[in-house]
């Protein structure tokens, strides 16, 4: 229970108080009920992958450190590099929704000053906010001074938040309920469209992804192989119960909202306090307000704790600048990395409209979860040794019989085979996403498309399934492997391919950033780098001695 506990509190809070409220707006409708299914499965998927990494790996708990182990150090820095992004506007969205619920206990007394002040900076639904949000900014430096000075919240009072959230949750159903109007689900709009899909299934796909940014925090589970009782049953209880238990949560909340106010003139920022309001409900106003106050504060403290560890790891090994992985003799915690992102982190929610910063919060979480996935696949089908001797390894890897050319893929570098394959998958899938997302497959050669892409699937999946597993017995294992994992990578795709053209864009700009630093810094300051450095001195000096045993220039 203490590890349920601890994987909802990570995830309660956003989803509810920062997500429902854009999502339903603009993307989805009363329809997010099915977004919020939709994106609770893929989170499960995931998280089972996380699950068998926690139980191999139970010190190294992150997707960066996964996709190290089964892909290497490239891939390893692209999806590190996401991570921080993710971590940041993540804390921006909640951190901007914490402001504007606390500014609707003052009737926007902040807002209004603010604007009176400097001004308007941007229009409304535009890509920056229409006023300098400097509560969020504050709040975020706060938060930050907190974790600085090495401050730990204890796993009772983690509980506390979480129990008291649910109270305020099953008050705002009960009472939402109270108000609910059918009419807000059926039928249709003026133009013609469904109350219930008024963006089509489209728009509850991309609310879908959208929405996977609430499950977050589920991964916690993956660390907790050495601190729990019979990890092998914990770790998947634990799972099933969190996302299950969170998954309901956000169906009765959403629920209630769209039967409450129609889609069109739901809230984006504080929806559920002015839902009440619009109705009279003053008291229960406030009790949500001070609700979604404490949960989104746990959120926060939460995020902003894990994006200067997120920076330390990669910097710790040498792909990023070094002096932010220093860590503070006194208060031990890498108090550089923490000052550097949590400026850039409180800049971001100082001007960026939160609808803006809610569209970019999945694609990056849902990249490193792909990679994750994809690293168990490549792990599954590698050699492993026996009873932990590393002289003797079993037969993990190796070939059927009837794999065509069986002996180009066997002198490739072990793990090749299935590496390329696991690519190959994900492109198709890719290829498939695309092609329904964009409406492609309407059309006969669109359908020949679809039909040859799935031939090509179909054969991966058997050049896969010719790979036999390795023997290692760890406490747990995801099951029915290669299914489970292709069936999340499939998920995750399919939900990437339904983000807005602008996302993936703003992805590409970041991943060009990290690429320069990694190509300019990273790949020559790295550990894997020193180490393959080291290793050529050793073998130069030995094979060119000199009297002053150094390295010839020559």
């Amino acid at each position: 229970m203490d590890i349920t506990f601890l994987a909802l509190g990570q995830m309660m809070g956003a989803g509810i108080y920062v997500l429902t409220g854009t999502v339903v707006r603009n993307q989805a409708g009363p329809s997010i009920v099915f977004s919020f299914i939709l994106a609770g499965i893929a989170a499960l998927l995931s998280a089972f992958s996380y699950a068998e990494f926690g139980a191999r790996f139970p010190r190294a708990g992150s997707a960066y450190t996964y996709t190290y182990i089964g892909f290497g150090e490239l891939w390893a820095f692209i999806v590190g590099w996401t991570i921080p992004l993710e971590y940041m506007i993540g804390n921006a969205a909640v951190a901007r929704s914490w402001s504007a619920y606390f500014d609707n206990l003052l009737d926007n007394y902040v807002k209004n000053t603010t604007i009176g002040l400097v001004g308007e900076m941007g229009e409304p639904g535009g890509f920056f906010s229409t006023y300098p949000d400097v509560l969020s900014f504050i709040l975020i430096c706060l938060c930050a001074i907190v974790i600085g000075i090495g401050s730990k919240v204890s796993a009772h009072v983690n509980t506390s938040f979480v129990v008291l959230n649910i109270i305020v949750i099953t008050i705002v159903i009960i009472s939402g309920m109270c108000y609910a109007d059918f009419n807000n689900w059926t039928g249709t709009t003026s133009d013609g469209r469904s109350n219930f899909f008024p963006y089509g299934v489209t728009g509850t796909l991309t609310g879908a992804a959208t929405c996977f940014f609430s499950y977050i925090g589920f991964e916690v589970l993956a660390t907790a192989g050495e601190e729990v009782k019979s990890p092998h049953r914990t770790i998947p209880v634990a799972t099933f119960l969190s996302i299950g238990v969170i998954m309901t949560l956000y169906i009765l909340v959403s629920s209630t909202l769209t039967l409450m106010v129609p889609y069109d003139q739901v809230h984006t920022t504080a929806p559920f306090a002015e839902a009440f309001d619009a109705r009279g409900c003053t008291v229960v106003k406030y009790i949500i307000s001070i609700g979604a106050l404490i949960g989104l504060s746990n959120n926060l403290v939460t995020g902003v704790f894990a994006l200067p560890r997120a920076v330390y790891a990669m910097a710790d090994d040498g792909l990023l600048f070094g002096w932010l992985a220093q860590v503070n003799s006194y208060t031990k915690v890498p108090l550089n990395a923490i000052v550097v992102f949590t400026l850039i982190n409180a800049v971001i929610s100082l001007v960026f409209d939160i609808e803006a910063l809610v569209e970019f919060l999945s694609i990056g979480t849902l990249f490193a979860y792909s990679f994750v996935s994809a690293s168990v696949l490549v792990l599954r089908y590698q050699s492993a040794p026996i009873d932990g001797d590393e002289k003797r390894m079993d037969g993990g890897g190796e070939l059927s019989s009837w794999i065509p050319a069986r002996n180009f893929w066997e002198s490739l570098p072990s793990g090749t085979s299935i590496s390329l394959a696991v690519a190959a998958l994900i492109a198709s899938f890719f290829w498939l996403s695309f092609t329904f997302r964009t409406g492609f497959y309407e059309s006969w050669y669109g359908q020949v498309s679809v039909g040859f892409n799935g031939l090509c699937i179909v054969l991966i999946m058997a050049f896969i399934l010719g790979h036999s597993q390795n023997s290692l017995k760890t406490n747990f294992k995801v099951p029915c492997v290669p299914f489970l994992p292709c069936l999340s990578l499939l998920v995750n795709v399919f939900m990437m391919s339904y983000l807005t053209s602008a996302t993936w864009l703003r992805l590409f700009v970041w991943m060009g950033v990290g690429l320069l630093i990694y190509f300019a810094y990273g790949i020559r300051h790295s550990k894997e780098a020193r180490r393959l450095t080291t290793i050529a001195d050793i073998r130069m000096s030995s094979t060119f001695p000199n009297k002053n045993n150094r390295i010839p220039k020559t």
